[in-house]
């Protein structure tokens, strides 16, 4: 002290009076501040607690939870993504108990994020403000089912499988096929589709009513209480305006959908190619010839390599198709014998067939299993899975470039799509400790993206925005149509609290 003293040319007594000054004058206001600081904190902690035993008089002890490992539990979803785990659980039976809880998140300015399988690409369940975690897969009833009208209403617990099982001895159907087994309120939340989409349509094409749950604890039913009318001309579209919302304006409950019959004959179909520009060249031209096919799924040679080995199967190392014809025995022979002149003049081989149902599952099952698969290549590595659609024309242009950068970024990523409607996805593997590989990775996957709008395409076909697209979301949509859903975002959530920090 003193050899500072004296380098600064200060005495003893300056210094001495500085301290003391210091002790006098800033100390009290130091206690002070960190007094301010703790009763904040324990204000915040007497919150906490009030609210935590308001959301148990609402569900119940049982259904409320803040013990850690049950808050890990609900982090993250397939996605690469993660982040701190929400505040506390809850298990809502009902919706009287959803909106009640709501109510209490709403009047406490607390993130609401709902969640059903955590099956989603984008990080769409993070709790990326903290929060409380709407764990609606208790809610679990098939509330009503018209055999007669094709419909049928469920609640967020009803998975895709779930209800397949439910309509086994009905004679019908619900298409919508992700692959994995989600909630199909999680998938009306995502605008979800699949394999047969390229006939069947997305979820924006079968959800008929939705019952939701908004930020502050009103119920609306988008098409009216009940209703289940196959069109109509009444007001807004509420129902597609909550389709593919991801949870950022209010929490489904319950969704009635369009269901099909049963097709009298279903026939499926594997067949090889010598390029990737031939399979899409094929794809294009099917379709184009009026072919009514259920499904034509294109799994690139390091995708099929991927899938003999996971799912112990023997096709040819090639760019493939997977095809599936649904009608009549007589309406089936003609899909065939027209799909297999088109493959032929496109140099694809015969057809391996799968006409018995056994066989059809193994086969659609493998399919199913390709991101598992891809995952299987590079074992320990994480999984970032890509989604864009682009017109079909722009098909055959568009991946066959994307193959190309691949090579050139040094990037593992088989390419699977649902090219039928011209959506597809490159399944990369990437070791979340390589900071450079994750930085070619995402310069990848924005390159691609932005190779899909420049063809007039999407950034995503189905997988949604949550985290990792919203950049892309502005580009796509442009200035104006970002503010009007802002506007939209503001109108129904006016604090922010729905699923905070996605799509917007």
């Amino acid at each position: 002290m003193q050899c500072i003293a004296v380098a600064l040319g200060l005495d003893a007594m300056s210094i001495l009076r500085a301290l003391y000054w210091q002790r006098c004058c800033y100390m009290p206001a130091l206690r002070a501040l960190r007094g301010q600081r703790n009763h904040q904190l324990q204000a915040q902690r007497r919150l906490h607690r009030d609210i935590i035993e308001a959301l148990k008089a609402a569900a119940g002890a049982e259904n409320v939870s803040t013990a850690t490992a049950v808050r890990e539990q609900h982090r993250k979803d397939e996605s690469y993504q993660s982040c701190k785990p929400p505040d506390a659980v809850v298990w809502p039976q009902n919706v009287e108990q959803v909106s009640r809880m709501a109510r209490i998140c709403f009047e406490n300015d607390i993130p609401i994020i709902p969640y059903g399988t955590s099956t989603g690409m984008e990080g769409g369940v993070l709790a990326v403000k903290g929060g409380i975690c709407f764990n609606l897969m208790k809610m679990d009833r098939i509330v009503e089912l018209n055999t007669v009208d094709f419909d049928v209403t469920v609640e967020p617990g009803v998975t895709r499988k779930g209800l397949s099982n439910y309509l086994r001895d009905s004679g019908l159907w619900f298409p919508v096929d992700p692959g994995a087994d989600a909630s199909l309120c999680g998938m009306a939340a995502t605008s979800a589709s699949g394999t047969n989409a390229v006939r069947y349509g997305t979820m924006r094409e079968n959800v008929i009513n939705l019952e939701v749950v908004l930020a502050d604890g009103r119920i609306i039913h988008t098409a009216g209480k009940e209703r289940r009318f196959r069109k109509t001309s009444a007001g807004y579209n509420l129902t597609n305006l909550f389709v593919g919302s991801e949870g950022t304006l209010g929490i489904i409950t319950k969704t009635t959908l369009h269901l099909y019959g049963i097709p009298e004959s279903m026939v499926s179909a594997v067949c090889s190619f010598p390029t990737v520009q031939a399979a899409l060249d094929c794809t294009v031209q099917i379709l184009q010839s009026c072919i009514p096919i259920a499904r034509i799924e294109f799994l690139d040679d390091v995708m099929v390599d991927a899938c003999n080995k996971y799912s112990n199967l023997r096709y040819t190392v090639a760019s493939t198709l997977f095809l599936e014809f649904h009608g009549t025995e007589r309406s089936v022979e003609e899909q065939v014998q027209a799909t297999e002149e088109i493959v032929k003049a496109n140099s694809g081989s015969d057809f391996a067939w799968a006409k018995d149902q056994e066989t059809r599952n193994k086969l659609w099952q493998a399919r199913h299993s390709v991101w598992y698969a891809a995952r299987a290549i590079r074992p320990g590595c994480e999984g970032y899975s890509t989604d864009v659609c682009v017109p079909i024309s722009k098909l055959p242009e568009i991946i066959v470039t994307t193959k190309e950068d691949l090579v050139r970024s040094k990037l593992t990523g088989p390419i699977v799509g649902h090219v039928g409607d011209g959506n597809f996805h490159c399944l990369m593997m990437l070791d979340p400790q390589d900071e450079d590989e994750l930085t070619r990775i995402k310069e990848f996957t924005n390159r691609l993206a932005r190779r899909a709008l420049a063809m007039h395409g999407t950034c995503t076909g189905e997988h949604g925005i949550g985290l990792g697209k919203r950049h892309l979301l502005v580009e796509e949509i442009g200035a104006a149509g970002m503010e009007v859903m802002r506007e939209i975002k503001a109108a129904l959530d006016p604090k922010n609290i729905m699923n905070p920090g996605k799509v917007l």
